[in-house]
Formats: structure tokens, C-alpha cells, sequence
């Protein structure tokens, strides 16, 4: 199990943790960027849509490699409007259930392609 660290400054922002400690003998998961693209390539128009897609490739790498959203150490998010933050909150938050990552949202002006409006990365480990 990740041990959190928590010292109340996340609690004041969102559903993250402020930092989070590996054990010693763990296996890591890494994943590249992950955006909300269906499996025929295409992207939702939405952020929701997006969201939902980033979030569901996320949950099934972390299953292939025998692990779940508790095993998630960190997660880097970035989307493209700022005005996307509250729909992409709350697809992240349904994935994530009582899951407290380390957590960091960068709002960047542009993805890979034009058409990517997110894209997710995270950090698992699990003894």
C-alpha cells in the first residue's frame, strides 16, 4: 500500500494528496500521456468524452499490470482550457473514488494534435 503524507494544503484545493511514500520493494507502472481518443483513433468533441476515454485507458493499464486506482502514487493532467477544469474534475473524481495520488494540473496551450483537449499520465507502485 502508498502511504500518504498529507500536511492540509491539499485538502484546500481538491481530492489529492499532497504527497504520497512508495514501499521499499514495490513494483512501478509508468504511463506516457494518455488522451481521450477512442480505440479508432478518433477524440470525443468534449472534455467529458475525452476525459472519460483518457481515464478508462488508465484503469485498464493499471489492471494489466495487476493494479487499481489505489495504486496510483502521482498523476500529471493536462488540459488545453481552463474553463474544462470542473467537467474533467468530476470524470477524474468517479475514476478515482477515495484514491489520494500526488496530483498536478497544468493548463497548456496545445496538445500533440489540435483535437486533444487532455491528456493523463500517472505513477503506480505496489508491493
Amino acid at each position: 500500500m502508498n502511504v500518504p503524507h498529507d500536511i492540509g494544503i491539499a485538502s484546500q484545493i481538491g481530492k489529492y494528496g499532497d504527497a504520497v511514500e512508495v514501499p521499499a520493494a514495490a513494483r512501478w507502472l509508468l504511463t506516457s500521456g494518455t488522451p481521450g481518443l477512442a480505440l479508432d483513433g478518433t477524440p470525443p468533441e468534449d472534455i467529458s468524452g475525452q476525459a472519460e476515454l483518457a481515464w478508462q485507458h488508465i484503469v485498464a493499464m493499471l489492471e494489466r499490470a495487476e493494479m487499481t486506482v489505489n495504486d496510483l502514487v502521482k498523476i500529471t493532467q493536462y488540459l488545453t482550457r481552463e474553463s474544462d477544469i470542473a467537467a474533467y474534475a468530476q470524470v477524474r473524481s468517479r475514476f478515482l473514488g477515495h484514491a489520494r495520488p500526488a496530483s498536478m494540473l497544468l493548463i497548456v496551450p496545445a496538445l500533440v494534435r489540435p483535437s486533444f483537449l487532455v491528456e493523463v499520465e500517472v505513477v503506480a507502485a505496489r508491493a
